[in-house]
């Protein structure tokens, strides 16, 4: 009976070990491709756009990214300058989403940018474009979902336990985001999709690698979330929310609804465009003018978060006494020292007498 265990043992040891094996093959010949593509520089080309079309295309993302990273910017100043003037409670998940929006603004949509106006992205810019681009997408679910989570049950304090495991949850978004971003590099599934813009994942030979990849990636990085956010958005619409929400003071996590319907409605093309791949069994991609939307409307989604936190009145003040340098002078006249003067008399009786 032992060797009959003893056996089994071996075989599952064996099975792992030559599965080990392929996979670090696999991993190494990736990287192999992606060095390779480096030092050569190979060019990602696009076909030609029209060029109504493409300058159309060059306006939007231009006014897409100069909004995206002067707003953010600004947020990140007022968050920082400002902090006595308004009330964040939760200041973690807005970092965190302010810094996602910030990268994307300033590398995918300047790649996009650029690219539409060279023709094409160069390895190795092509592969870190894509890769970044998932980390973005994934951090920003994943800081909105916290957002709500801290939003139903209150204010941990920075040395509590919870905030421990709140800093751990953003961490892991990031972090997921780059893990499954790097996947398709190594395996040298990347290039250039001139309907969106940058580099992406195409999938030419394998639909159970296409099938296994995006199902992990949703059900981990997109699905998990939104399930939170909703269960949390449900919770709070019925009123199971902490103490700390009932104060006056108007938090600016109050926002947090329009954050989450902007993520919503943004990524809703691009949801839709892998719904649609994941659909066709002979690895074509959606449509050309889905693939084109779900960009522009995800990168749309960075420049409006810095206009959603404006909409909270005491962050809008703070922005604006922030911006507003000039000083107004005073309208009533302020005592600033007092000066003491002795004045002495001189007293005539014979003038006193006269009038007399």
């Amino acid at each position: 009976m032992v060797h009959f265990y003893t056996a089994i043992i071996e075989s599952i040891l064996t099975s792992i070990t030559i599965c080990c094996k392929e996979l670090y093959q696999s991993i190494v010949a990736g990287l192999q491709t992606v060095v390779s593509d480096w030092f050569n520089g190979t060019v990602f080309m696009e076909r030609p756009w029209p060029e109504a079309e493409k300058w159309l295309l060059v306006v939007v993302l231009g006014l897409e990214m100069v909004m995206g990273v002067v707003g953010n910017c600004l947020v990140l100043l007022v968050k920082v300058k400002c902090r006595g003037q308004f009330c964040c409670r939760y200041w973690l998940p807005f970092f965190s989403l302010t810094m996602s929006d910030l990268g994307c603004s300033l590398l995918i949509i300047s790649g996009s940018l650029l690219a539409m106006l060279t023709g094409g992205q160069r390895s190795p810019w092509c592969e870190v474009v894509s890769l970044l681009k998932f980390a973005f997408i994934t951090s920003s679910i994943g800081s909105i979902a916290i957002l709500c989570v801290q939003q139903l049950i209150g204010m941990a304090s920075t040395r509590s336990p919870l905030f421990v495991v709140m800093v751990t949850a953003c961490s892991a978004s990031w972090v997921t985001g780059v893990v499954f971003g790097s996947v398709p590099v190594v395996y040298a599934w990347i290039r250039y999709d001139p309907a969106e813009m940058l580099c992406a994942v195409f999938w030419e030979n394998s639909y159970s690698d296409m099938l296994v990849y995006i199902l992990c990636a949703f059900s981990i990085c997109i699905f998990l979330p939104f399930l939170v956010i909703v269960f949390c958005s449900l919770l709070s619409a019925t009123g199971c929310r902490s103490r700390w929400n009932s104060d006056e003071e108007a938090d600016l996590s109050a926002v947090s609804p329009l954050l989450v319907a902007s993520y919503m409605l943004c990524y809703t093309p691009f949801v839709g465009s892998e719904l649609i791949l994941l659909g066709r069994m002979d690895l074509s991609p959606a449509p050309d003018w889905l693939r084109t939307l779900s960009s522009v409307m995800s990168y749309l989604d960075c420049s409006l978060n810095p206009l959603i936190y404006c909409s909270n009145q005491n962050f809008r003040e703070a922005g604006l006494a922030l911006l507003w340098t000039r000083r107004r002078p005073s309208a009533e006249p302020v005592l600033t020292s007092i000066t003491r003067n002795d004045v002495f008399h001189n007293y005539s009786p014979e003038i006193s007498g006269t009038q007399q």
